[in-house]
């Protein structure tokens, strides 16, 4: 990693910028790819299943017996791993179901709020190389929290034309039963606008490369919701002299491993420690079969050095990274200074892969500085909140005149008058 020292404060926003593509030949290919699904369904379905994952499907949905079958096909000590994965993810998220609590505003006046699992949703998990069966638990625990009633699953077939049975046992484990053979971004299309396999549904989650980024992006401009704008995974970690530079090093490879458009951050106050780092990643390098990919993704990455750790909060705050690792000795004190930040990782025993599997917190995070706005996936992402109100004779007698005069206010009679009748009888 390139090292840079006491940048300037003009300098920052070139310092935190995240890797960009030209993204206007994209649009065209998905928008293509969107329309086809539109009006052809299936068909359109299995021609672009042919044709980018190579493999002919017959039938999208995954039989029941392929999803019950698929945990013979997996090691006991994946499967325990994943098991461990969902009880700690399931106890985290389940706290956050919140209770119903009425509030009487005034005499009665009574008011209160209710959450209601969104009806239907669509979880998209990558394959490929890395098929992320975390995110299947990820996404799929907090979604039967929540009470959604269809929990859709689309992922793409492997050259065998079958899922990944990890993906799969991930799938059973979470509660989710239907599971489709569609990916990349005719499987998003799917998703939006149904056809005769695939329901249509109301909310679409999860990750995917570029072109599933862009789709879900495009939908949402046609009413359909997605979890959040989301790009290539990043992690920031800041780190004083207390820290171990090997620690550090396996920090940032384990996320630049993600791809090569993947960024790395590393920010601290001392010169030497990242001197120290600098060596430790060329050794840990020489380990990883990802090896090409790390090398790509820490070609857009840099080390920054600060004489004092508020300006290192500062630039971080400004970066607004997806992970954040603090590897310093005030590690709590420093992390109630961060204001913008998807997840946070405390202590040098706090890696953000146990983040990415196993710790609880769920891994769907904002990236690419939408965390200044955007929280990660939680319960909350899965349901609508409605408000609800009642009001006795006796409340509305009592804030009647407010309204009546607040509606006059804006010209707006007939609010007042639906007050004055119930008033006059």
């Amino acid at each position: 990693m390139k090292i840079i020292i006491n940048p300037a404060q003009n300098e920052w926003n070139a310092l935190t910028k995240r890797p960009s593509l030209d993204t206007s030949s994209l649009e065209s290919a998905v928008m293509e790819v969107l329309n086809a699904v539109k009006q052809k369904g299936d068909e359109a379905l299995k021609a672009f299943t042919k044709k980018f994952d190579g493999v002919e499907v017959d039938n999208f949905q995954v039989s029941e017996k392929e999803i019950t079958e698929a945990g013979d096909l997996l090691s006991n000590e994946l499967k325990n791993a994943m098991l461990q994965a969902k009880e700690n993810i399931y106890r985290f998220h389940i706290a956050q179901k919140s209770s119903i609590e009425k509030i009487e505003t005034m005499p009665g006046i009574t008011c209160w709020r209710k959450s209601v699992g969104i009806e239907k949703v669509g979880l998209y998990i990558p394959g490929g190389s890395a098929p992320l069966f975390s995110t299947v638990l990820m996404l799929g625990i907090p979604a039967s929290i929540a009470g959604c009633k269809e929990i859709i699953l689309c992922t793409p077939p492997g050259k065998n034309g079958k899922i990944n049975p990890a993906i799969l046992f991930a799938a059973q484990t979470a509660g989710i039963t239907r599971v489709f053979k569609a990916g990349g971004a005719q499987a998003i299309a799917a998703l939006a606008y149904g056809t005769a396999t695939i329901p249509s549904v109301y909310k679409v989650f999860g990750p995917g490369n570029q072109y599933v980024t862009c789709a879900k992006q495009m939908i949402q401009r046609e009413g359909i919701a997605i979890d959040m704008p989301a790009g290539p995974s990043e992690v920031c970690v800041l780190a004083d002299e207390t820290a171990d530079a090997g620690f550090i090093a396996s920090d940032l490879l384990s996320q630049a491993e993600h791809g090569a458009d993947s960024q790395v951050l590393f920010v601290s106050t001392s010169q030497s420690l990242a001197e120290k780092v600098n060596i430790e990643i060329e050794k840990q390098l020489e380990l990883l079969p990802r090896k090409s990919l790390a090398v790509a993704a820490l070609s857009n990455s840099k080390a920054v050095i600060f004489k004092n750790i508020d300006e290192a909060i500062s630039l971080i705050n400004a970066y607004a990274p997806e992970h954040l690792i603090i590897s310093c000795k005030d590690d709590e004190w420093i992390s109630e200074q961060i204001v913008n930040a998807g997840s946070i990782f405390l202590g040098s025993y706090s890696p953000e892969s146990v983040g990415d599997y196993a710790s609880g917190t769920n891994h769907t995070l904002p990236t690419n500085a939408f965390a200044k706005a955007y929280s990660g996936v939680s319960v909350d992402s899965f349901v609508k909140k409605i408000t609800f109100q009642k009001l006795s004779r006796q409340g509305l007698q009592r804030v009647g005149n407010t309204v009546i005069q607040m509606a006059e206010a804006e010209g707006l009679q007939a609010h007042a008058n639906a007050v004055k009748i119930r008033l006059q009888q």
